[in-house]
This record gives structure tokens, sequence and C-alpha cells, in this order.
């Protein structure tokens, strides 16, 4: 009788814990959505945004106002941990979403380029920030069991914040295809999930880890409670947490000087060429300027709009499926089997564009092709990248390695946003896909001779093979 009066408040609480935690994943998560809907929305704002009665953009002004977002997300990715650390990951975020909301408001009123470019900078920041602050979070909140889950749905959310910004692009783009002042509003659809992230910052507690670096343990054992399925466990986890933050302190943070020790630099330049390989592969060209390259290959305007919705579709199914296998799935396999898929794709664009120019089958061809690229990617080689990133560095080397590899992927990102309408322009759309057919060779080459394979190892054994060469094995499929 006990057993059986106990038995129902226990499974009551740990629902409610499940659901607790489950709001605050998606409050914090319009983070990402955000980081999607910002970065995307310039695919089919873009085309009306440069028009001669408009902000009338040359080439140049076009890869700016298209890529000055991601120069402001590299500054604000490198400034977000610092300051996480010292206010609190809530607080930030709070001063995010507003960032988010003004600025999204001032883009879709911006009365030239370079205010555009501006507000597209400051808007960055606030992406940039995102980018680091919502996974930490929802690190920081999670249980190992589940970790992984709740990170994944950040990068779930960004993808569904693309093929939302898209499926929007489309309706506007169709309904008002007429009236050329159209991408404003296609902008300012950003500010609805920026009043949601800021509502919801104002609701969801403040990260444990944090609060009880900063010696607020009371307030963390109380969060913890309201997401943990008994007392119990939550304080059992406030000691771990202490635990944790004594060992970290007293581990010898890295530091910039230290670069000149050559498995550390080795370390940190593979860490930097992960992140640059994620980028020139040429990912942005599709998610800025899908639509762009859909009207190049023979699309009117409003059936580029509406078939770029379908690039959106795959990135987020194959980032849900991606997610999925890369458990199981060697790390070095999944890259080098996305490059030669991207590059592949890419191939195929260059030579049917040129090839059958004139062929009524062209812009089906094109995004069927872009399709297969953005299968490979998001699915092999974004969410490998990210993973490799996060697991080659040691603890003490994490927040150097993770903050100089973040940086320059970002700064990729900007160049890859910045030239591809200006090669456009100048050397034409066949031209421009060999080029990045290039950089997609350059990207093999990297990935293949200097990529490590991480998969079933811990951080101490990956630290010691860098550290003296010393091989440990290769994973799971060696047991």
């Amino acid at each position: 009788m006990i057993f059986s009066k106990n038995k129902p408040p226990a499974k009551s609480t740990n629902t409610t814990a499940q659901k607790n935690l489950k709001k605050i994943a998606i409050l914090s998560t319009f983070g990402g959505l955000l980081f999607g809907i910002d970065t995307g929305v310039i695919n089919g704002a873009l085309t009306f945004m440069a028009s001669p009665q408009e902000l009338n953009l040359t080439s140049t002004a076009e890869g700016l106002v298209t890529s000055s977002i991601t120069l402001g997300a590299a500054v604000g990715a490198l400034a977000a941990g610092k300051l996480s650390d010292h206010y609190g990951r809530r607080k930030v975020m709070l001063v995010l979403s507003i960032i988010f909301l003004i600025f999204t408001a001032a883009c879709s009123l911006a009365p030239t380029a370079l205010l555009m470019i501006t507000f597209r900078f400051c808007l960055g920041l606030a992406v940039g920030g995102a980018s680091v602050i919502v996974p930490t979070f929802l690190s920081e909140l999670s249980t190992p069991s589940i970790r992984g889950k709740l990170v994944t749905q950040n990068e779930l959310m960004i993808t569904g914040g693309q093929l939302l910004a898209f499926s929007v692009n489309a309706l506007l783009g169709v309904l008002f295809n007429e009236q050329s002042n159209i991408w404003r509003w296609m902008i300012a659809f950003g500010m609805i999930p920026s009043l949601c992230l800021f509502v919801g910052m104002l609701i969801i507690p403040e990260s444990p880890r944090w609060m009880v670096m900063k010696g607020q343990v009371a307030e963390a054992r109380k969060t913890l409670s309201s997401i943990r399925s008994t007392p119990k466990e939550a304080s059992k986890e406030i000691e771990q947490i202490q635990h944790n933050l004594k060992r970290e302190d007293e581990t010898k943070q890295a530091k910039l000087k230290d670069l000149t020790i050559p498995w550390i630099r080795r370390l940190i330049l593979i860490g930097v060429g992960i992140g640059i390989v994620q980028q020139i592969i040429g990912i942005n060209i599709m998610m800025y300027y899908g639509t762009t390259i859909l009207m190049k290959s023979g699309f009117g305007h409003q059936s580029a709009l509406i078939a770029n919705i379908f690039n959106g579709l795959v990135s987020a199914v194959a980032t849900y499926v991606g997610m999925h296998l890369m458990n199981r799935v060697n790390r070095r396999k999944m890259l080098l089997t996305g490059i030669t898929g991207t590059g592949l794709s890419l191939m195929t664009i260059a030579l049917v564009s040129t090839f059958l120019s004139q062929s009524p089958l062209l812009p089906y061809l094109v995004i069927l092709t872009t399709m297969i690229f953005l299968g490979f990617f998001q699915g092999c080689v974004s969410p490998t990248t990210w993973l490799l990133m996060s697991e080659i560095f040691p603890q003490n080397l994490r927040g150097l390695g993770m903050g100089i590899s973040t940086f320059f992927l970002w700064l990729s990102n900007f160049l890859v946003g910045f030239a591809f309408p200006i090669l456009l322009a100048r050397i034409g759309l066949s031209a421009t896909f060999i080029v990045f057919v290039g950089c997609n060779l350059l990207s093999f080459w990297f990935a293949w001779k200097f990529a490590p394979e991480t998969r079933g190892k811990s951080l101490e054994q990956i630290q010691l093979e860098f550290q003296y060469g010393q091989k440990t094995g290769i994973g799971p499929e060696q047991h």
C-alpha cells in the first residue's frame, strides 16, 4: 500500500520536471530561431531591396548587405562568452533579444544601403552572441542523457528559422509581387520571434551552473529542483557542479602565449581549419542567394521564391537525420562523404548551367542539385564540424580554441557572402560555381590530411594523441 501511494506523486513530479525543462528549452531556442530567420530572410528580400526604386544596390553593396550580419556575428561570438560568464546567461540573452528587436526594426526601415549594412552588422552581434550562449545555456540545464537531444534542438531551430524565413518570403513575395518595398515586411517579420525571446527571458531561470559559480547555491538548488525528478537528484547535481568548478579552478587555462607550444598550436590550427572548411564549401551561397541562383538559372521571381522553400525543408530534415547519424558513423567518414557530395553537386550545377543554358530543364536540374547539396551539407558536414570543434579541445583549451575557431568560421562566412554576388556579376554562374568546386577540393584535402577521428574517445585520449603523438585507437570499431 505504501508503494502504491508513493508511486503517483513521483511520476507526477517527474512529468512536471520534464514539462518545465521542455518549456525552458523552447523559450531559449528562440535565439536559434532568430539566428535562422535573420540569416535566411535576405535570400528572398535581396532582389526587391536591390531594385532601383528601393536601395539600388550594386553587386558589391549586395555582398556587404548580405554578409555584414556575419561580420557582426564574429564580434558577437567572441564577446558573448565572457559577458555571459560575468553577467549570466539569461541576462545577456535578454539584452540580445532587445538588440534583435531594435535592429530588426531598424533594418526594415533603413533608407540607404550604408545604413542597412550598419544595422545588419549590429543585428549580427545578437546572432553571434546567440550562437554561443544558447547551446551553452541548454547544455548547463540538461542531464548527460538528454544533452545531445536538447542541444540538437537549437540546431533544428536554426534550420527551422531559415525554412520559416523562406516560406514567409515566398508568401509575401507572391501576394505582393508588385510592391517593391515588400522586403521591409519580410525583414520586419523577425520582430515577432524577437518579442517571444524577450518575454521568454523574463520567464525562464538562470543557468544553475552559473549561479553556483557566483555563490548563489540556494537559487541554483531551487531551479534544479523544478527541472529534476527529485530534490535528491538536484542536490547531487549541485555537489557535482561544485566539484567540477573546483577542478576547473585548479586547471591552468590556456592563454594566447601558449600558442608557442607546438601541439597546442597544431590543435588550434586544426580547429580554425575545420571552421573555415565548413564555410568555403559554399553553404551560404545557397542560404543567402538561393533565390538569386534560381532566377539566374531560369525561374521567374515568384517561382524562385516558392522553389526555395524546398531548400529550407531539405536543410531542416537533413539536420535532423545528421544529428542521429553522427553517433553511429565515424566523424571523418561523415565529413569526407559530405564534402564529396557538396563538391559533386556544385560541379553538376556548373556543368548543366554551361551545357544546358537554353534548356527548359535547367531551372529544375539546378533546384534538384541545390537540394542534394544541402542534404549532404546539413546531414554530414555541418553537424560533424561543430561536433569536432567541441571534441578536439581539452577542458583547459576549450575557451581559447572554440573562441578562435568560431571567429574564423564567421569571418569565412562573411567573405563567402561578400564575394559571391561580385563573382556572379563578373564571371557568371558557371565559373562562380567552379571557384567553389575548387574550394571543396581544398576542403577535402584538409579534412583527409588533418581532421582527427574522435568518435568513442575521451578528451584525455584525444589530448594524448595531439600532445605526445600517442595513438589510443580510433573508436568503437576497434572494440
